[in-house]
This record gives structure tokens, C-alpha cells and sequence, in this order.
């Protein structure tokens, strides 16, 4: 009998990595593919990419809206109060033998402890990391000791998941599951790249995504000045500035792109949303990834290209010698992105090694869904005594 799996995603970024597990589930002999798509998907505000999820072929099995129009503190906990019961009525509805997900976001937050009180067993993908600057750091660590089965990137983050009291048989080191993009997906040419953003990409040009620091003391618009103020300091590199996630505070960035871009003179483009396909050509092409997106730091070393990371959002993270961390302050950003394209340290880029996996995360997912016993029921394992 074939096991109904609901993968569940929430963002845009969150979708581009899991399309191949989600491709391989829909392809199997053993399984039924449910996907559940809510939070930035289905925003307008976001570019309601909930339509790139179809336009991939495959079908929405529930959309549940949950995002009120405001990024305050008391919102956010007000939309994950909206997607609990949405994702009560959606699970109770397709009855999943199990439900998976990814990463930290507080929208995964809310299906799965609706999925923990419904008793459907949980498979939690990159558990164990670290990202000391945002809250999405105590939600990922929530969210594993309500998961039944772990894929984690890499095998210090597997021996924390087991330090945390999970059995280490239902721990799985498989890589970093965006990778599998690396030996699968197809690149964008830079020429057809700029045709589908219609933006002439005539130059060498960044790839910018800054989110806000959830924990940390940055305060979100005068970070995201400092970052602008940094590139205004490079005049010969465009700019491809990609909106931040729905946290708090991230509005107030989203408008700061959107008025530099409207006063670059043609030299930056701000833009909702890439989707996977040109995000992947973007990475494949740019000068250097910059901001703080965790793609600067488990993607992008693998495509040889450099990475600065600003601030505190993804302290903790396991890091590629590709991958410069500068504070939130003009000067040192600067800084980082002189020495990120100097020919040296792109030469160093070109021959790093990604300690995050080789792009089979997908295959070793499948198998494991295949034989695991599902049972959401766990006990707490004990690490013997030193």
C-alpha cells in the first residue's frame, strides 16, 4: 500500500529546495504525493509563488492562507494562530501517513504542532543547525523534538540532534538537500537569465538577499542601509536584490529595495521573487552572493562563487572557507566584498569544498521514508555517560 506523504512549504526558498525530493516522491511506486502550500506562497506581496509550484506540474492539495498583512511581533503570532487551525482542517482532510518539512520558519512551526496533537508522524529536514540571530534557531530545535525522522546536511548537526535526545537510528546525515539542484537542474544562460527578469545584465553583478535578524539587536532598516550604502560603493557591479522573508520588520526593507532600485538608473533590480530556476542561474553567474540568506552559505559554495555574510542572522551555521562574516556596518561590508572578488580569493571559491554533501539528499530521503517505521510514538535517548 503506498504511504501518503504531505510535504509542506511556506516559501519560496523553502520550495526550491525540496522540488527534488517532492519530484522523486511523485515518481515512486511507493508513495502518494500531497503538498500543502501556505504563508509567503500565497501573498501577492510575495509574488504568489504558489503558482511556480503548479506551473512545475504539480497539483496543490491544500492552500491554506495564514499571513496577516503586518510584520510586528504580535502579527507574526497571530498568522501562525490562523495557519494552526488551517492546517488542523487541511491534515484532517488528507490524512497523511506522514507530513514532511524543512528548516526553521515559524509557518513549519504551526503545521507541525498541529501535526504532533493529530498524531501524524513528522520527517524534519536540516535539524541540528545553527542560526544564533533569529528566533528560526529555537523553532528549529521545536521542531525536532516533535519530528519522528531527521535529514540532516552534515554530520556535526546529526550528533546534535542526537544530543538532543533523539535515537541516533532515526537520525540521517543525507546533505544539504538544495544540492541535489547541483547534479539535476538545469543552469540558466546569463543571456536568458536577464531576458526573463528583463533586466539587461551587461556587467558583473551581485546577488543580494538581506533578511532581518530576529534575535539579534540589528535593527532591520538600518542594516539594510548600511548593505545599500556598502553598494553604492561598487558602481561597476549591478545589483539583483531579492525581497526578505515575511519576519518581523521585513516591510520596511522591502520598501528600501524597492526606492533604491527606482533610483539606480537601470543598475539594480529588486525583485519578489527569483524562483528556483533563475535563482539557480543568478548564483551560477554572480560576482558574490551577499546578505544573509542561508544560500550564501550552504548553496552557494558549490557553485565556486564567494559569499559574504552580514551579521548575526546565521551565526553558528557550519561554513565553507568561500564564505566571509562581516558585521552590519558600512565600512566592514565594503570590506568583505573588496576582498570577495579580488582574483585570489575568487580563485580560492572556484576549489572550496562544501561541507554540506555531494547532491543525493533526495535518493537517501526516499529510501529511508521507504523502510522507517513511521510510528510518531519516541523515547528519549540517552547519550552513555562519559
Amino acid at each position: 500500500m503506498r504511504r501518503k506523504v504531505a510535504v509542506f512549504t511556506g516559501t519560496r526558498a523553502e520550495y526550491g529546495l525540496l522540488y527534488w525530493l517532492m519530484k522523486d516522491i511523485e515518481a515512486s511506486d511507493h508513495f502518494t504525493l500531497q503538498v500543502i502550500v501556505s504563508g509567503m506562497h500565497l501573498s501577492p506581496e510575495f509574488g504568489e509563488t504558489w503558482k511556480e509550484v503548479e506551473a512545475d506540474g504539480f497539483y496543490i492539495d491544500a492552500k491554506v492562507e495564514m499571513l496577516l498583512s503586518s510584520d510586528t511581533p504580535v502579527g507574526v503570532a497571530k498568522s501562525m494562530g490562523l495557519g494552526t487551525i488551517g492546517f488542523a482542517d487541511a491534515l484532517e482532510r488528507l490524512k497523511p501517513d506522514v507530513l514532511v518539512v524543512l528548516g526553521d520558519r515559524f509557518e513549519a512551526l504551526a503545521i507541525v504542532q498541529t501535526a504532533l496533537v493529530m498524531r501524524i508522524p513528522v520527517a524534519h529536514l536540516h535539524g541540528g543547525e545553527i542560526t544564533e540571530g533569529a528566533y528560526d534557531d529555537a523553532i528549529r530545535h521545536a521542531i525536532t523534538k516533535m519530528a519522528s525522522l531527521h535529514f540532516v546536511a552534515a554530520e556535526p548537526y546529526r550528533q546534535r540532534v542526537i544530543q538532543m535526545g533523539e535515537s541516533p537510528e532515526r537520525v540521517f546525515n543525507v546533505g544539504a538537500l538544495g544540492l541535489d539542484h547541483l547534479l539535476r537542474s538545469p543552469r540558466m544562460p546569463l543571456a536568458a537569465l536577464g531576458d526573463s527578469l528583463g533586466f539587461s545584465l551587461r556587467s558583473p553583478y551581485f546577488l543580494v538577499t538581506y533578511h532581518p535578524a530576529t534575535l539579534s539587536d540589528e535593527d532591520p532598516a538600518k542594516s539594510a542601509k548600511a548593505l545599500l550604502d556598502a553598494l553604492d560603493e561598487f558602481p561597476g557591479y549591478q545589483l539583483i536584490l531579492t525581497y526578505p522573508n515575511a519576519d518581523n520588520g521585513g516591510r520596511a526593507i522591502i520598501s528600501m529595495l524597492e526606492q533604491y532600485a527606482a533610483a539606480s538608473g537601470g543598475r539594480a533590480l529588486a525583485v519578489p521573487s527569483l524562483g528556483f530556476a533563475r535563482y539557480l542561474g543568478a548564483m551560477t553567474h554572480t560576482a558574490a552572493v551577499i546578505g544573509n540568506s542561508s544560500s550564501g552559505i550552504i548553496e552557494a559554495p558549490s557553485f565556486g562563487v564567494p559569499t559574504v555574510n552580514i551579521g548575526a542572522r546565521q551565526s553558528g551555521r557550519l561554513c565553507a572557507r568561500s564564505v566571509l562574516h562581516c558585521p552590519v556596518e558600512t565600512r566592514a561590508i565594503v570590506a568583505s566584498i573588496h576582498k570577495a572578488v579580488s582574483p585570489d580569493f575568487s580563485a580560492l571559491c572556484r576549489g572550496v569544498h562544501n561541507p554540506y554533501g555531494n547532491g543525493d539528499a533526495a535518493e537517501k530521503i526516499l529510501d529511508a521514508l521507504t523502510s522507517c517505521d513511521l510510528n510518531p510514538q519516541k523515547q528519549f535517548f540517552d547519550q552513555p555517560a562519559r
